[in-house]
């Protein structure tokens, strides 16, 4: 089963795990030490990660390395981008509108004055 990279980022252990592997690669112990969970549940984090093109893994001798595949995250950078530039233009409007708006009066502007006036007598 292929899953895509928006299942891989919905969980915050994965998110860890990409942020950790994001800085340098690390052999699969070195990755579930991070981590209060257990070993097994970390590896299926991991087999999600893979799956989802986030991750490879790689063999090196008896050891295998995670390193983070992170040109993938671009599709979750195209789908947010339409959004912010919509929230963008809203934003703008709004600006725009409130700069349009006359000042509002103060309500207290005549009653402080003559309480002003009060103390000068």
């Amino acid at each position: 089963m292929r899953r895509d990279v928006f299942q891989a980022i919905a969980d915050p252990t994965r998110r860890e795990i990409i942020h950790l592997l994001a800085h340098r690669r690390l052999n699969l112990n070195a990755v579930a030490e991070q981590f209060d969970v257990s070993r097994p549940s970390i590896s299926k984090h991991i087999k999600i990660l893979v799956e989802c093109g986030l991750i490879e893994i790689k063999q090196q001798g008896r050891e295998r390395y995670c390193e983070a595949r992170l040109k993938k995250l671009n599709e979750v950078n195209r789908w947010t981008e339409q959004y912010r530039m919509f929230w963008t233009g809203k934003f703008d409007a709004l600006e725009n509108f409130l700069a349009a708006e006359p000042a509002p009066k103060k309500k207290n502007a005549k009653r402080s004055s003559s309480i002003t006036k009060n103390k000068r007598k």
